[in-house]
């Protein structure tokens, strides 16, 4: 699951039926995420960061799905869709690796609306870039 085949194959699955590019990264710069061709490294250096956080305990479940989801929207790495790919990739980390249960990302909202709970999220993401992670850890309940 923490592989690059797994991020590419599981975006392909989700947006597939509606854009031909769904599963290849992204080419050109956008006014976030990472140079475009960074796009592979970084996200290689935080599955490999992610594989030694979920064998040694590093932090808590929820801490580790946040982490990794923060630096996986950080990262940028397709044209369109990265926020519900990444969101979906940390639940599936939490259920799959380490028999958690998923994040209530929404708390009864829809993210993909401009809400309150939309804004919440944003405002923990821009903390995060800002290496201030503790808004996020609030938002996921950690």
């Amino acid at each position: 699951m923490l592989s690059e085949a797994f991020v590419l194959e599981l975006h392909k699955r989700l947006f597939g039926s509606v854009w031909k590019w769904a599963g290849t990264f992204r080419r050109t710069e956008k006014n976030i995420g990472v140079d475009p061709i960074q796009v592979a490294i970084q996200l290689r250096q935080l599955l490999d960061d992610a594989k030694y956080w979920v064998e040694h305990g590093t932090y808590s479940p929820k801490e580790l799905a946040a982490r990794f989801h923060h630096k996986l929207v950080f990262i940028h790495p397709f044209p369109n869709g990265n926020g519900r790919h990444a969101r979906i990739m940390a639940d599936a980390v939490l259920t799959k690796l380490l028999n958690e249960p998923a994040i209530d990302w929404a708390g009864g909202y829809r993210l993909e609306a401009m809400n309150k709970r939309r804004d919440q999220y944003i405002a923990a993401l821009r903390a995060a870039d800002g290496h201030d992670i503790s808004d996020l850890l609030e938002f996921v309940g950690a």
